[in-house]
């Protein structure tokens, strides 16, 4: 099959690269590296990741409350920072 492809400079750059190091032509490049990327994804793992979770226990403080705790602290910080003249 003939097509046109417009390669970005990343991946003309990386085709080059094979052709220099392997000795070969821009078509095998092309289709060796669209093998390989395909048939890739088939062998991998068809598991699916899971982020482990850890209990933190009971919130220390309302989660209705955690901007105003947090404004507090910032006008605290700022004050501490003023009388040491930053």
């Amino acid at each position: 099959m003939r097509s046109t492809v417009t390669l970005t400079p990343e991946a003309e750059h990386l085709l080059a690269a094979r052709m220099r190091e392997r000795g070969i032509g821009f078509k095998q490049a092309v289709n060796e590296a669209i093998i390989a990327g395909l048939t890739s994804h088939e062998h991998q793992s068809a598991e699916s990741f899971e982020t482990p979770t850890f209990p933190l226990g009971s919130p220390r403080v309302p989660v209705e409350r955690a901007l105003t705790l947090y404004g507090d602290l910032e006008d605290e910080e700022l004050l501490r920072k003023r009388s040491l003249g930053k």
